[in-house]
């Protein structure tokens, strides 16, 4: 985008259900004219690193969007149960700094299953229809198990994208962690949502937030948003009737169609906001 200042486009995580919210509202506001899949840096964590593997591939929105109103046959849904997020609350709540507390999160993580011991890169690779990194600024969020460091991919990583994307997406207790380079990660939705900051340098900002609530202020996407300090910016987040149509399970592909249909429909009273930050 030229003359209006450097875009970003920020996708956050949500299951899969956050997968067909975003993608019904990227598609509705295509359709009215406001088209958010040129933004200059693209930033995708856990559902949001699929949406933005694929626009920043310029795959069609209406094919994408079409995609998610069909049976999800082939898709490999999940569960994170009751019992499985309250193993991920003493990390957090135990002192020391955010990498210490991500560390805690990846112990539980390779505690659940052994990195690599699901075929988490083939369940990807059947979401893309494209697995090359675009030319298209687009950075993955994931973060190191062991570590807890907090790690952005890009085409310059030396990464396959489908690994990236499979590792941003690897929540811990419901997928393994990643193994990349003899190392293992996990979801980057862990530090946050959906990681504005990660966008830097830029004028314009909408912010895609399938789960807008953070574990932290320092981590919240408003904090976020103060430090990257765009000139105008938007947070979408769902409204009552999309989080209806989630359902009580982010992971079951059976609420796919309801949430990107959604979607579609909440985005129609968001053309005037988004035309404002994305063109004004």
């Amino acid at each position: 985008m030229t003359g209006h200042g450097r875009t970003a486009l920020v996708l956050g995580g949500g299951g899969i259900t956050g997968i067909a919210w975003e993608i019904g509202i990227i598609a509705g506001l295509a359709e009215a004219g406001v088209d958010l899949t040129d933004a200059d840096i693209v930033v995708g964590t856990s559902a949001g690193s699929v949406v933005g593997a694929q626009v920043a591939n310029d795959v069609p929105t209406a094919d994408l969007y079409a995609a998610q109103l069909e049976p999800p046959d082939a898709e490999l849904g999940g569960r994170l149960s009751r019992i499985a997020a309250l193993k991920l609350a003493p990390p957090y709540l135990l002192p020391g700094s955010g990498r210490d507390k991500l560390a805690r999160v990846g112990r539980v993580a390779r505690a659940a299953h052994e990195p690599g011991s699901a075929d988490r890169e083939g369940v990807i690779r059947s979401r893309l229809p494209v697995h090359a990194w675009p030319e298209r600024d687009l950075r993955i969020t994931a973060v190191d198990a062991e570590s807890g460091e907090f790690t952005v991919f890009t085409a310059d990583s030396g990464v396959d994208l489908v690994s990236a994307v499979a590792a941003s997406c690897a929540v811990p207790t419901v997928w393994p962690p990643v193994e990349i380079g003899g190392r293992s990660y996990m979801d980057g939705g862990m530090r946050s949502t959906a990681n504005v900051d990660v966008a830097r340098d830029v004028e314009r900002v909408v912010v895609l937030a399938p789960l807008p609530r953070s574990l932290s202020k320092k981590t919240s996407i408003r904090a976020q948003l103060e430090r990257v300090a765009p000139r105008e910016w938007s947070v979408v987040t769902p409204d009552p009737e999309a989080l209806a149509a989630f359902g009580r399970n982010l992971l079951d592909p059976a609420r796919r169609k309801d949430a990107a249909e959604a979607g579609l429909r909440q985005s129609r009273g968001l053309v005037d906001e988004i035309r404002h930050v994305w063109t004004a």
